[in-house]
């Protein structure tokens, strides 16, 4: 299974398992945290989940090769961009949280992070963009000159400056993420569940209430993109290993 469901008291923790294909998600794992988000969703026992993946690394996005599959019914792309938000959940960050990955995170509500776990945006070194939500998510998530930094170059936002920037709520010892997140959803689970998830919701809509033009903006700029020779130069380049020649058209 590449996502796998482990029960603690109130928390639901989802844990991303393909690590020799650096937790990329394919089809199987889209509808994998798909099933584990409706489970927890529809789940009056359960009031609070951690996103996961392994002790080396959270993901690395869409699986070039293979595609991450179709968008499911409740949660949009990866089974999880567009769902919305009723119950807390807390990403537990290990390793590289990467291009879809790190939209994984930016759908998220909480972020813990080992020290040693790094963020990041590389869609461009590809040739594509980022499609699930980071063009318009990690400008709220993030300071806009840093969002365009990410975006723009590619590099990584290493977790203990993202810690500064208040993008991740808490550092944790590498190889500690998981434990320190499932601490924050134990925290979470002492309050009255109506009061947090009214608050969530209230916040959510708030925050979100011009999602509906930022999704059509990505796709505008998704279908410009996708249509580029670029686009296809930068996909090859990755999946034959080798430095990209842009043409730049």
């Amino acid at each position: 299974m590449t996502v796998e469901r482990e029960r603690d008291g109130r928390t639901l923790v989802i844990r991303m398992n393909r690590p020799h294909k650096r937790n990329a998600i394919d089809a199987e794992m889209t509808a994998g945290l798909d099933a584990a988000l409706n489970e927890f969703e529809d789940d009056p026992e359960l009031w609070v989940a951690v996103l996961t993946g392994t002790e080396a690394l959270f993901s690395a996005g869409t699986d070039l090769a293979a595609g991450s599959g179709g968008k499911t019914e409740r949660g949009g792309e990866y089974g999880v961009i567009r769902r919305r938000a009723g119950k807390p959940l807390i990403a537990a960050v290990e390793g590289h949280a990467l291009g879809g990955g790190m939209e994984l995170v930016l759908a998220c509500d909480l972020v813990v992070a080992g020290r040693t776990a790094t963020f990041g945006l590389p869609e461009s070194r590809r040739g594509v963009i980022a499609t699930c939500g980071g063009l318009f998510r990690a400008r709220r998530a993030l300071p806009l000159n840093v969002a365009k930094e990410l975006l723009l170059t590619g590099d990584p936002l290493p977790a203990e400056r993202a810690y500064q920037l208040g993008f991740v709520n808490a550092l944790a010892e590498a190889g500690a993420a998981e434990k320190s997140a499932r601490e924050l959803a134990q925290r979470i689970s002492r309050n009255a569940p109506v009061s947090v998830r009214e608050s969530l919701t209230a916040l959510e809509r708030i925050n979100s209430a011009d999602d509906e033009e930022a999704w059509r903006i990505t796709e505008a700029a998704m279908a410009a993109t996708l249509s580029s020779a670029d686009t296809a130069e930068g996909v090859a380049a990755f999946l034959e290993r080798r430095e990209p020649r842009w043409q730049g058209k």
